[in-house]
C-alpha cells in the first residue's frame, strides 16, 4: 500500500472533521473572517514521517486553495526541532483543520516510526515483519500504509482479501482437514490457504492438507526450529503471537519467512508533532 486516493480517503476525513466541528468553529467563526495565514509544521521528537497526503487533504477539505511547502517527504526520518513544513491557506481553515490534520499525522507517523523499530531490532535480511488486522476501526487503511513507510509490510487487508484459517475455524469445521476441504471447495485454486497452527499434531495435519502457508501461533523459539525442521520447506512459514519489540530480535536466525505482530498497531504511540506561529496577513 504506497499511495493513498483522495477517492478513497476523503469520506474518512470529512467523518473525521464532522466528529470535530458538526456545527462550525464558533471560537474560530468569531475572531476570524476572511484573513489568509500561515503556519509551521514542527516536529518535537525524533521519527519517520507519515500520513503528509492525508494531512494536505484535510486544509484542502475546507480551503481547496490552500498551498504547502515541505522540507520533508513521506517516509522521511525527521529529527526533533526540524521544520517539517509552512502551512499556507485561509486562516480560519487552519485552525478548523488543525487537530484533525494532526491527528491523522502525529497517529500514523506513531505507528510508522514504531515499525522502523521493530525492523531494526529484527535487523534480517530474511524474515520480513507483517502487520495484523488488529487496527484503529475506520483507520486500518491510514495504518496499514504507514506500517508500509516504517518498512514492514501488510498482511491480508481484510477478511474478504485472503484465507486464514484460524483456531476458531478448525473447532467450528471438525479439524484442519475438514476446514481447507470446505474452503478448497469454494475457492479451488485462486488464493492460497493460511492454516493457524498451535501444536506439532496440528502441524502435521495442515502439512498433509498441502496448506500454502503455516502460521505458528503461540510456539517458543526451540518448538520454533523443530516445527521448522518439520516443515522442511513444504510451506511457507510465519510466526506470529506475543511477538514484540522487546523479543523480535530473538526471531532474526530461524528458518522462517515472516513474522506478523499487532504490536505494531496497538503498541504504537503518536509521533509529537506541533503548528506554531500562526502569521495572520
Amino acid at each position: 500500500m504506497k499511495k493513498l486516493s483522495p477517492l478513497l480517503i476523503d469520506k474518512y476525513i470529512i467523518a473525521a472533521l464532522k466528529e470535530d466541528m458538526n456545527n462550525g468553529d464558533i471560537t474560530t467563526d468569531a475572531i476570524l473572517k476572511d484573513e489568509n495565514g500561515q503556519v509551521n509544521l514542527i516536529a518535537k521528537d525524533n521519527g519517520i514521517l507519515a500520513g503528509l497526503d492525508v494531512f494536505k487533504r484535510v486544509f484542502e477539505i475546507i480551503d481547496p486553495n490552500a498551498d504547502f511547502e515541505f522540507n520533508f517527504s513521506d517516509g522521511d526520518e525527521i529529527k526533533k526541532s526540524d521544520l517539517i513544513g509552512k502551512i499556507n491557506a485561509k486562516a480560519s481553515a487552519i485552525l478548523k483543520a488543525e487537530r484533525t490534520a494532526l491527528n491523522f499525522l502525529q497517529r500514523m507517523s506513531g505507528i510508522a516510526s514504531y515499525t522502523k523499530k521493530m525492523v531494526d531490532a529484527l535487523d534480517s535480511d530474511h524474515v520480513k515483519i507483517l502487520d495484523t488486522r488488529k487496527t484503529t476501526p475506520n483507520m486500518r487503511f491510514f495504518e496499514k500504509y504507514a506500517i508500509t513507510l516504517g518498512g514492514a509490510y501488510n498482511h491480508r487487508y481484510n477478511l474478504s482479501d485472503g484465507i486464514m484459517i484460524k483456531d476458531n475455524h478448525i473447532d467450528a469445521a471438525g479439524g484442519i482437514r475438514n476446514a481447507v476441504e470446505r474452503v478448497r471447495s469454494i475457492n479451488p485454486f485462486v488464493k492460497k490457504i493460511e492454516v493457524e497452527v498451535e501444536n506439532f499434531d496440528q502441524l502435521k495435519e495442515a502439512l498433509e492438507v498441502k496448506a500454502d502457508i503455516i502460521m505458528l501461533d503461540n510456539m517458543d523459539i526451540e518448538e520454533i526450529k523443530e516445527a521448522c525442521k518439520i516443515i522442511n520447506k513444504k510451506a511457507i512459514i510465519e510466526c506470529s503471537g506475543n511477538i514484540s519489540l522487546e523479543n523480535i530480535k530473538n526471531y532474526r536466525d530461524l528458518d522462517i519467512d515472516y513474522i506478523s505482530s499487532g504490536a505494531i498497531t496497538y503498541s504504537a504511540g503518536v509521533l509529537d508533532l506541533s503548528m506554531k506561529n500562526l502569521k495572520i496577513y
